[in-house]
């Protein structure tokens, strides 16, 4: 639990009142939901004046009372600062009538208002809440304090804001990782269901990444911390979910400006008719079809509350259901932008491949006395002492295929060139040599190239025993064809993929995938470029991962960074980016984007029809001001709840 010294300390963490830890617990369970709760007794309040204004008269104005005094006194004190900052809206609008029906001589209407205002803003509020609960949660995740393991061993507590690049954490079981790091020792499960929304733990081993917010399940980790607090996993997110709360749709922010001159309008056109009206249509001022309770129905009926509320709660809502999934987005206009978009473009490496090389076979150039299974074995006995991605894929097809190592001696890794060494070959020395074909001095200009390749040379007394060409390519990344499939016939995308890669390489892995649009041997001015050009047209939405996609994330209408290996920079170019290398989440997002757009036309269209159905009829006297006020707060309730099914995942 956090330490609050004092009550400044507590206010300014920006925590709810309700849970100050200087509460009791009785107190906190009261402040919890209270608005909702007023308006709940309110309501009930409501009901019991109504029923006793038939028998008991001075019981039901005891009632009244008590609703104005629960439901009304924050409504008037919030709506007299409105007024005195000059800040005319729509609550504002709200307050003046329902007092203004009170002191009529309708103070029934007036409470009614006053309790469905009450009970639609707790709703919005908890609506509010729930859509940014899972928003906020991500970056409440990190801990305030790490065990840092000393150089003689001792653990000592200190803040993660102290804590550099380098040092060495305890993390206990069941603890949340505070750093970025690496894990040391002892293998371990973390649960990243929180972070990425996988429910599954996730297998780690010495010398993998961890990322702060993980959670270690098993057993207590020691890690080496890879970036500081403010670099972290958890810092990064916490930077995008600022920007997603400040960054509104432009729909939201029209409306936004659109309510202060509304609510102006309306006041006027009230006050005008509340005048005018006995001069011009020759009609009573008091009464039920007085031109005070018309001008009073009238101000009721064409408040936008409803029309105000139709879109932050939407956007929030989908927003929460995103975060939810392991994507995090910089805002609701990201979801607009995406429904705009007629192209997606991805870049090769780490994006549509898992950036690991797969040996795909063995091509004999010359091969002397040995076989293929030979050439497997002396490649893996070489490539032991390697660990680049050529090394791994050799040691993966050895052991697919069931092959030992050959017995290799005087082994030296060459860097940027190859591996050589020594083997016994027909009771003599032989010389092997495994790497790039410059390197062994082998011209491969005239051979078509539509992979990488490496090298395996076996010479014995200075002459070419034998030759072999070992073939590699990326690995697609399991999801990655039917994504493409999907986003071309269900969501009538153009693909394009975008790579620095070679022609032939891109063109390969293109055509498994089923891309047509290829452009490659792309320098990162040349994608940036084509990105702008395409985002011109039709709108783009990029995927990416590297530092050398950057500037293409930036400039794509949605640019999109990939996984928990994306560099720093992509990430903070990109306008949101998936926790999981999972590129299925994007169809998931696209249908989302589009849900979104289809609610907030609902949301809008409800509300207008309702301020274009009884705003007229209110000014000809036929809209009685209790009928006004169900159809003004049953809006707001109802549009709110519309936006609440944006939360399913």
């Amino acid at each position: 639990m956090t330490l609050y010294h004092s009550f400044d300390d507590f206010f300014a963490s920006g925590q709810k009142e309700y849970i100050s830890p200087f509460l009791k617990p009785s107190s906190r369970r009261w402040g919890e939901h209270l608005s909702f709760k007023v308006s709940i007794l309110s309501a009930f309040f409501l009901v019991t004046a109504f029923i006793t204004s038939f028998f008991i008269s001075p019981l039901s104005s005891i009632f009244l009372l008590l609703i104005y005094f629960l439901s009304g006194t924050q409504a008037l004190l919030s709506a007299i600062e409105h007024i005195q900052a000059r800040d005319i809206n729509i609550d504002v609008l709200m307050t003046l009538g329902a007092f203004a029906a009170a002191l009529m001589g309708y103070p029934l209407d007036g409470a009614l208002l006053l309790v469905l205002f009450s009970f639609s803003e707790s709703i919005e509020e908890r609506v509010q809440k729930r859509a940014q609960d899972a928003l906020f949660s991500l970056s409440r995740l990190t801990p305030q304090l790490a065990y840092c393991i000393s150089q003689d061993g001792s653990i000592q507590s200190r803040a993660i804001q102290e804590i550099e690049a380098g040092a060495r954490l305890l993390v206990k079981a069941g603890d949340i990782v505070p750093l970025d790091g690496i894990l040391l020792e002892t293998s371990a499960l973390l649960d990243l269901s929180h972070l990425t929304g996988e429910s599954h733990p996730v297998a780690k081993k010495p010398g993998d990444e961890i990322i702060a917010g993980a959670r270690a399940i098993d057993c207590s980790l020691a890690i080496e911390v890879l970036r500081s607090a403010a670099d972290s996993t958890l810092q990064r997110i916490a930077m995008l979910i600022i920007e997603a709360k400040e960054a509104k749709p432009k729909i939201q922010q029209l409306f936004e400006r659109f309510g202060k001159t509304y609510s102006s309008i309306v006041i006027a056109i009230t006050f005008f008719v509340a005048l005018a009206l006995p001069w011009l249509a020759n009609a009573s001022f008091l009464g039920d079809g007085g031109s005070l309770y018309r001008a009073l129905a009238f101000l009721i009926a064409a408040s936008p509350c409803a029309l105000i509320i139709a879109t932050p709660t939407a956007y929030l809502s989908a927003l929460s259901a995103c975060a939810k999934k392991g994507i995090v987005l910089k805002g609701g206009i990201v979801l607009d932008a995406l429904t705009r978009c007629k192209n997606i473009a991805f870049d090769k490496t780490g994006t549509l491949t898992t950036g690991e090389l797969q040996c795909i076979g063995v091509d004999i150039m010359l091969s002397g006395s040995l076989s293929k299974a030979h050439a497997i074995a002396i490649a893996a006995a070489l490539e032991k002492h390697a660990s680049h991605p050529i090394a791994r894929a050799i040691d993966r097809f050895a052991a697919d295929n069931k092959i030992d190592p050959y017995k290799v001696e005087e082994v030296q890794v060459l860097s940027g060139q190859g591996i050589q060494g020594r083997i016994t070959l027909d009771k003599s020395y032989a010389h092997v040599h495994f790497g790039n074909a410059r390197w062994l001095g082998i011209d491969t200009k005239n051979e078509p190239v539509s992979h990488s390749s490496a090298d395996l040379m076996i010479e014995s007394e200075g002459v070419a025993h034998a030759h072999f060409r070992f073939h590699f390519t990326d690995t697609i990344r399991p999801d990655a064809p039917s994504l493409i499939e999907t986003l071309r016939k269900r969501h009538k995308k153009e693909v394009w993929m975008l790579t620095g890669d070679r022609q032939s390489i891109a063109t390969e892995i293109a055509t498994r995938l089923g891309i047509t649009r290829v452009a490659a041997d792309l320098l990162p001015e040349d994608k940036l470029e084509h990105v702008a050009k395409i985002s011109k047209n039709s709108g783009l939405i990029m995927m990416g991962d590297g530092m050398n996609d950057a500037p293409a994330l930036a400039r794509a209408t949605v640019g999109i960074a990939l996984g928990q290996s994306a560099s720093h920079t992509a990430l903070h170019a990109a306008d949101g980016f998936f926790l999981q290398e999972d590129l299925s989440l994007l169809t998931f997002l696209l249908q989302k984007a589009k849900r979104t757009a289809r609610i907030v036309k609902q949301n809008m269209g409800f509300a207008l029809g309702c301020i274009a159905f009884a705003a007229p009829i209110s000014l000809f006297g036929d809209l009685p001001i209790w009928l006004a006020v169900i159809l003004h707060e049953g809006g707001t309730v109802l549009v709110s709840l519309n936006a609440l099914r944006l939360l399913k995942k």
